[in-house]
């Protein structure tokens, strides 16, 4: 158990926490710990306005009361991609958010006093227009944000393992096309190279595939209805049946 934890699926620039030094727990400690954690008590931020960092989010919302942990949820990667590309703005987005107030009281108070309120401050302040949009989440831990997270963060690895199976699939199907392809261009080339028509190339190769196929049928015909050596008479029906 530790202090401060980042798990795997959390984006770094999206924590802020208290600047503590991560190490173990000592029992007692542990036991003071999660003490402290049944107090505490989650506001989710719906809408983040667009700049804003998640070190901003934790001033805003000190003025009410102590903060323990801020995490913002960076946008989606495509989006990000396409705003950085058509926007002069370089910098994170972050789309959705949480505070982790010391007690759930203030939590609770914080959310309904703040929600659907102006964001407010000096007057040409950046986000003083833009207004929040937050909920106290009762019975909701910090712990079950990073289990959730972390749950996200291995189902979206497993959908990429699945897209990049099926990409290796189609990709080695795709060679083998091409390869057909040349092999079949390549018989073409010898054929016309011979003066066989293309055109007639397919009947002709179905004709032999018969003939071989009719004179296999007669042969093991024959090797089955063979007859006892010197019964002349027989052999002669045997072949004017097949004949």
């Amino acid at each position: 158990m530790y202090e401060d934890e980042i798990i795997e699926g959390m984006d770094p620039e999206g924590f802020s926490g208290p600047s503590k030094v991560v190490k173990p727990l000592t029992p007692e400690a542990l036991v003071a710990f999660n003490a402290a954690q049944q107090r505490t008590g989650v506001v989710y931020i719906s809408r983040i306005p667009p700049g804003m960092q998640p070190a901003k989010v934790r001033h805003l919302m000190s003025a009410y009361d102590e903060v323990g942990r801020v995490y913002l949820q960076q946008e989606d990667a495509k989006r990000a991609y396409l705003r950085k590309k058509y926007t002069t703005t370089k910098k994170a987005h972050y789309t959705e958010g949480w505070v982790e107030f010391k007690e759930k009281k203030i939590a609770r108070s914080v959310a309904e006093m703040l929600n659907a309120q102006p964001i407010g401050g000096k007057k040409g302040t950046r986000w003083r227009d833009d207004v929040w949009t937050m909920k106290y989440l009762p019975k909701f831990k910090w712990n079950m944000l990073t289990e959730q997270i972390a749950h996200e963060a291995a189902l979206h690895s497993a959908k990429l393992r699945v897209e990049l199976s099926q990409s290796k699939t189609e990709q080695r199907d795709y060679l083998k096309n091409v390869e057909l392809a040349r092999v079949l261009e390549k018989r073409a080339s010898r054929r016309k190279e011979k003066g066989e028509d293309a055109a007639e190339a397919p009947k002709n190769e179905s004709k032999r595939r018969f003939e071989e196929t009719t004179e296999h049928e007669v042969r093991k015909k024959m090797r089955k209805e063979r007859p006892e050596v010197g019964d002349g008479g027989q052999l002669d029906n045997v072949l004017s049946s097949i004949f």
